[in-house]
């Protein structure tokens, strides 16, 4: 059977032996094929508050710039699913026996797969990583201790029975990558908590599930197949291990995912997208009060990107410069991209974010004085995982099926084609105002310029851009 990139899906997408497919249902999906979801997955996905994914896009306003970006958080986490059960049935399958797997670990794994993402709050991360810090003025919330209280509450609101066991080591796999290595919950049988959600070298299914859905829904060639390492993964030492002849479709995954961050969750005009949205969202905050759910879900749950719906169609006056922020958004009307540079390398370990304040203090006396709230600063970082490291040195291979050693891979045995440095830092500029746009980028440039004795962006901010009305 060939592979999904060939309109065809692997003979391992048709039917695990682990799936009874007379109690099971199934669907059809544009990424695996036919999947099978069993009665303790239904029970869950059957809620108004898994539901609720429906609602929530994967890629936030992405399909703003990318118009086949609308799948949703629903159709990732199914996926995720999926791939969790086909990969404890693999390892069931190979080294079950040896492994003491049981039906208990089998449908925690899946569990956590399906429910990894059900706390998860609107518009992608925008929500968590750029709204919520700036009205709880805390960095501490996050979308995976969300997915715990939600659990709890879907359980409790709909007498779900489950094993109180059972919600408990799905917690715990869903959270894992964040957890004290050293936690009892974390010594026993290592490996599982690896497959959702991994903080030992960052494979998981999580990202083989929507490295391949993100590319394909913006229409982007994706070089990475998860089926290959699904297929020569093998546990050694209570760790998932993959055949040394693959290192180079794993490094795939790494290089897949930074190449997403560069082309799509980081664009120019995402970004300036994200940026209006926030700022939407924050003004209204104080008359919707929208942080107030957050703890609660309760009320959590009925939150999702309709708000912007919601705030777009009020008449309500508190709302109206949050309503003019996202028609501004529907008429293209953008915080407009000034221009950007790359950290040089020699800089990356010592470089501090860089304000609107940096530039305005860089700005030479003129007729219009800039002030914080005209400027927009975007600091990305896109690595591997692994920060400024090689992701692969944290990774161990088996040599073939007949040894029981595993090993890492150094670079130079992988490719004398690698990179030297496996992290960008990108500094951007935005201007909120048109007329602004040449008053910023002069200010930007002088900022290099007294920074590094240089500029050292690749090219100038287009005239029409300087001029712009």
């Amino acid at each position: 059977m060939e592979s999904i990139y060939n309109t065809e899906f692997p003979s391992y997408m048709y039917a695990s032996s682990m799936v009874n497919r007379r109690v099971s249902k199934q669907v059809h999906d544009n990424v695996h094929g036919n999947i099978y979801l069993d009665p303790p997955a239904l029970k869950f996905i059957d809620t108004e508050q898994f539901q609720r994914l429906r609602d929530l896009k994967q890629l936030g306003l992405t399909y703003l710039v990318y118009p086949g970006a609308v799948h949703t958080r629903f159709e990732h986490s199914i996926g995720v699913y999926w791939l969790a059960g086909e990969t404890i049935n693999r390892i069931n399958i190979d080294q079950g026996f040896e492994l003491e797997i049981d039906h208990f670990d089998i449908q925690t794994v899946k569990l956590a797969g399906l429910l990894h993402d059900v706390g998860h709050g609107p518009f992608s991360h925008l929500f968590e990583k750029d709204f919520l810090p700036q009205v709880l003025h805390s960095n501490k919330w996050s979308h995976e201790e969300m997915s715990l209280k939600m659990i709890d509450y879907i359980v409790d609101e709909h007498n779900i029975e489950i094993e109180s066991d059972v919600v408990r080591r799905v917690k715990e796999m869903i959270v894992a990558s964040s957890e004290d290595k050293s936690s009892k919950s974390l010594t026993e049988k290592r490996f599982l908590y690896d497959i959702v959600a991994n903080g030992r070298n960052g494979i998981d299914v999580d990202k083989f599930d929507y490295i391949v859905r993100d590319s394909r829904a913006c229409g982007l060639t994706c070089s990475f197949r998860f089926d290959r390492p699904l297929d020569t993964m093998r546990v050694i030492g209570d760790e998932i291990c993959y055949r040394a002849k693959e290192y180079l479709t794993i490094h795939k995954l790494f290089s897949s995912r930074a190449d997403l961050h560069r082309t799509v969750y980081s664009h120019a005009k995402v970004k300036a997208i994200d940026f209006m949205l926030v700022d939407a969202l924050v003004k209204a905050n104080n008359h919707l009060d929208i942080k107030s759910c957050i703890d609660d879900p309760a009320e959590y749950w009925k939150l999702d990107d309709s708000i912007v719906k919601f705030i777009e169609t009020s008449k309500s006056e508190e709302l109206k410069e949050s309503r003019d922020l996202i028609r501004r958004i529907r008429r293209r009307d953008l915080y407009l991209f000034c221009n950007e540079f790359t950290v040089p390398k020699d800089q990356l370990e010592y470089f501090k974010d860089i304000t609107p304040q940096d530039i305005i203090c860089s700005q030479k006396s003129g007729v219009v004085s800039l002030k914080e709230e005209d400027i927009v600063v975007s600091n990305i970082k896109i690595d591997m995982t692994r920060g400024r490291k090689n992701p692969l040195e944290s990774i161990n291979f088996f040599k073939d099926y007949e040894s029981d050693e595993k090993f890492p891979i150094p670079d130079e045995k992988i490719s004398l084609l690698l990179p030297e440095c496996y992290q960008d830092k990108i500094v951007r500029v935005y201007s909120k105002k048109p007329e602004l746009v040449e008053v910023v980028s002069d200010a930007f440039e002088n900022f290099q310029v007294k920074n590094y004795g240089m500029k050292t962006q690749v090219h100038g901010t287009p005239q029409k851009k300087r001029q712009r009305k």
